[in-house]
């Protein structure tokens, strides 16, 4: 008898371990994400159903904070003249239908500068613009944060792209994280350039590397899998090593490819004109899971991007990097099942 109740005793730790483990990432449980573009309207489960289709077990919610221009510290945001669904009601109401569908969520506000100019080269000309800059950018970023509290969400990102910011001003980063943690107790990550992810030095102080992947693969038309894989070997090196380095697993905050010619040889470059490839955005894609996917140290990532009207998103012919509609949607079906 008292061996029969040490073993009950035994089976009831084992089984309270594996579900707080439930509550962590691991190697078998990836982050099957998309980037959910912020909507105009109200989202309800019609709404969100084609996300629930393809499989994916979370959501990127991407608020956008508006600059005029690279050097100009002002910043709007959650304002009426915005999309409903970047202003706090918009991404509450958003939130609480992923939820009740058990798709986890990351709340990542992010900057557009005017005319769509890259914010890794957000810079202020003086002091005091700077400082100007810092004030807003806390106050955007920690807006959404007491958001990311309220509603329980799973992962917060706290900048995208913006490595000339983080280069010059790195006391401001060390100083917000605080702040944030101050608010939030979930999970904290940053959204890295794939050719800058080496160089924030406050990757201690959050909880996982994360980097924009448009990594540069093949100036081919239409590259095979087999030597986007090639391809792939010393970015992955490289990525794996600095993982090590710094004990922290990655995620791929963003990925994806353009359904057009030569789409893996300059993966960010969203203004290219150029004939409709389904094969190349399927072929890139294909190469990303089979490089990562099976990595304990990779965590998953985040397909950019994913409009909530479905019906009227991507089709063949067009060349964004959604995969709504095309053939590559049925790829990230399959591999995003579990």
């Amino acid at each position: 008898m008292q061996n029969l109740f040490k073993y009950i005793i035994a089976l009831l730790v084992v089984s309270t371990s594996c579900a707080q483990e439930k509550t962590t990432l691991t190697p078998f449980d990836k982050i099957n994400g998309v980037s959910f573009v912020a909507s105009r309207n109200h989202v309800n489960t019609a709404t969100i159903q084609p996300v629930i289709h393809v499989n994916a077990n979370w959501v990127t919610v991407m608020p956008f904070g508006f600059m005029q221009g690279l050097s100009t510290p002002s910043l709007s945001y959650n304002s009426d003249r915005h999309w409903w669904g970047e202003r706090v009601a918009g991404i509450k109401e958003v939130s609480t239908v992923f939820k009740a569908h058990n798709i986890k969520r990351m709340l990542k506000p992010q900057i557009w500068v005017r005319r769509g100019e890259f914010t890794g080269y957000i810079k202020m000309l003086n002091e005091d613009d700077w400082i100007a800059f810092e004030k807003n950018y806390e106050a955007f970023i920690l807006e959404y944060v007491k958001v990311a509290a309220s509603e329980k969400m799973e992962l917060f990102c706290i900048g995208t792209e913006l490595n000339t910011f983080i280069q010059n001003r790195p006391q401001f980063w060390e100083q917000l994280i605080v702040k944030i943690k101050a608010i939030y107790d979930g999970k904290l990550t940053y959204a890295a350039n794939w050719d800058t992810y080496q160089n924030p030095k406050f990757w201690q102080n959050i909880d996982y590397i994360g980097i924009d992947a448009y990594f540069p693969l093949s100036k081919s038309k239409t590259p095979t899998v087999s030597e986007l894989v090639a391809s792939w070997k010393p970015h992955k090196s490289a990525i794996k090593k600095f993982s090590e380095e710094q004990q922290k697993s990655i995620i791929f905050t963003e990925f994806g490819y353009r359904s057009i010619d030569f789409s893996t040889d300059k993966p960010w470059d969203s203004g290219r004109k150029g004939d409709f490839n389904s094969v190349a955005q399927i072929n890139g894609l294909q190469a990303i899971f089979n490089t990562f996917w099976s990595e304990s140290w990779f965590e998953g990532g985040f397909l950019w991007k994913w409009f909530e009207n479905h019906a009227a998103a991507g089709g063949i012919n067009t060349t964004g990097y959604t995969v709504q509609n095309k053939d590559s949607e049925a790829l990230i079906k399959k591999e995003y099942e579990y």
